[in-house]
């Protein structure tokens, strides 16, 4: 196999050890770092600035609720259909291909989509754009392992997890910029600059591959096609599952069984097929599937950053991302610049199991702040929960991926590759629907408990209403008009402290998945000695 990650070696065999298989040596590796760099941000920034922008998007090309949300569904579907089988595409057909086409096809798309106005058209280009994003990532990734010099992996892979926590720190940042002082369409229209730059990088990077006839002729098609419609279909009912009322829609219901049967029937096509595509034996080990188990705990414990405090700013205090983007970009996204070498500088000296053990940790304590929230707190009262959420956010992911790779062989790259990218995509989509459930659920129920303490025939509760409607009556209103104000100000105030108590349920939430990865790190065993294993 011509793809590679870190060889796994028995314990006590450290002299026995080899460098990774890889292919031609790469002729420019700070090219090849910097199409690294640019691929990875690129796919962050984009999925970021997609969802924050979605409101705003809608009224720019005239949709409606619906058809907004299934415009983020088609927009992120295609990228868990295409993510597993970009590392195979990328073993046989060789990186420059799979990426320096696609980025030029997806700049001319991102360039062309602020121009349409047919619903059917926009749908049908975010498909394809998020079809071609799904390629970047794998294939960035591609090129640590069979390009870059070994001593460049853990660096680069930093970057690779540093564009997951900046993107989601400084997403928010940057869409408000836009938007204030430039325009809607520089959601887009940053790709047609930054696209071509990433896939002339990569031609002046990366060495001329030739085609890998061998892996083509033995090519697992009906495996990647499974594993790839299974997931997405699945993402596409657990996305559109919060709107539709779940199991209450025959929608829902026939999408997760058609997923699930797809799955299934990758796992049986895995075992029956003679040269399979990602086999399940490459996760066998206790080391990688508690690893895997790590990577949904982040999903979750990093939820309390990149969905909760923007999402309380916008639904309790009532901010625009231009308002609460500075206290987040300056509370996480900026002190990752120091965490992501402090992080990298940890691995190379300790075991990574320390590494994910400290960053489990900033996510729970700052999880733990998160259940003291009210509705006077601002995006700066959230800047000491910030800063320790950047120690997880910069910790906890770069050290689970060298960890998995440290357990993993050259021959299961490919394989090891698919899972995680469905692993890491899926599972971070997957999360944020089923939150997205729990704060609209809780805030239901929040609100008829707290209901129930404002009888109508209270004289507490005529007070409240005469209180809330004494503004309006000085106005020069009817005092029947001024009463139904200030009901409406009464319901108002009961929503947004049912809204604040569904957040104290969701940062408890968070807290619990930080919890839940301490506890496997403690279950982890130590990785076999590589090229990765600590100096100490």
């Amino acid at each position: 196999m011509a793809t590679a990650p870190l060889p796994a070696t028995p314990a006590g065999a450290a002299s026995a050890r080899s460098a990774p298989a890889q292919s031609a040596p790469c002729p420019r590796p700070a090219y090849a770092a910097a199409a690294v760099l640019l691929g990875s941000f690129l796919v962050g920034f984009d999925t970021r600035l997609f969802s924050i922008g979605l409101p705003d998007l809608r009224g720019a090309f005239g949709l409606s609720f619906d058809e907004g949300a299934w415009l983020s569904t088609i927009a992120t579907a295609p990228q868990i259909f295409i993510a597993p089988a970009v590392a195979w595409l990328a073993a046989t057909f060789g990186v420059g291909r799979v990426l320096f086409w696609p980025s030029l096809v997806y700049a001319l798309i991102s360039l062309a989509i602020p121009f349409v106005h047919s619903w059917e058209l926009i749908a049908l280009l975010h498909g394809l754009r998020g079809l071609l994003l799904g390629v970047f990532i794998p294939a960035t990734i591609m090129i640590i392992f069979r390009n870059l010099p070994i001593r460049w992996w853990v660096p680069a892979l930093a970057i690779y997890a540093f564009r997951l926590a900046f993107s989601q720190s400084a997403g928010v940042a940057i869409v408000g910029f836009y938007e204030q002082y430039m325009s809607w369409q520089w959601v887009y229209w940053q790709d047609v600059l930054l696209a071509p730059i990433i896939g002339i990088l990569v031609r002046l990077g990366t060495p001329h591959e030739k085609v890998d006839t061998a892996l083509l002729e033995r090519a697992d098609w009906g495996g990647m096609a499974l594993l790839g419609s299974g997931w997405a279909l699945i993402y596409v009912a657990v996305d559109q599952g919060n709107r539709l009322d779940w199991l209450q829609s025959g929608l829902i219901l026939t999408l997760l069984a058609a997923g699930t049967l797809l799955v299934a029937g990758f796992s049986l096509n895995e075992l029956l097929v003679r040269t399979p595509w990602a086999s399940h034996k490459v996760i066998a080990s206790r080391n990688v599937i508690g690893a895997f188990i790590l990577i949904l705990c982040f999903n979750v414990a990093s939820l309390s950053n990149s969905m909760l405090i923007p999402g309380f700013l916008s639904t309790v205090t009532g901010l625009r991302p231009e308002e609460s983007g500075w206290p987040i970009f300056l509370g996480t996204g900026l002190p990752l610049l120091a965490v992501m070498p402090l992080a990298v500088l940890m691995i190379r000296l300790f075991d990574a199991r320390l590494t994910m053990l400290i960053g489990f940790l900033a996510f729970a304590v700052a999880a733990r702040m998160g259940t003291g929230i009210n509705h006077e707190w601002s995006g700066w009262s959230f800047l000491p929960m910030l800063l320790i959420q950047s120690i997880g956010q910069g910790f906890t992911f770069l050290a689970a991926v060298v960890y998995i790779l440290s357990n993993s062989s050259p021959k299961d790259a490919t394989a090891i590759a698919a899972y995680v990218q469905v692993l890491r995509l899926g599972g971070a989509e997957i999360s944020i629907s089923l939150m997205a459930t729990l704060l609209r659920m809780r805030e239901q129920l929040h609100s008829y408990l707290l209901g129930l303490h404002i009888p109508a025939s209270a004289a507490e509760t005529a007070h409240a209403i005469a209180g809330f409607a004494a503004p309006f009556a000085g106005a020069g209103g009817s005092a029947h008009l001024a009463q139904a104000r200030g009901v409406a100000a009464l319901a108002a105030t009961v929503s947004r402290e049912a809204n604040v108590l569904a957040y104290i349920d969701a940062f408890q939430i968070s807290y619990w998945g930080a919890l839940a990865g301490l506890l496997m790190v403690a279950l982890l065993g130590a990785a076999p000695r590589g090229p990765l294993s600590p100096r100490y």
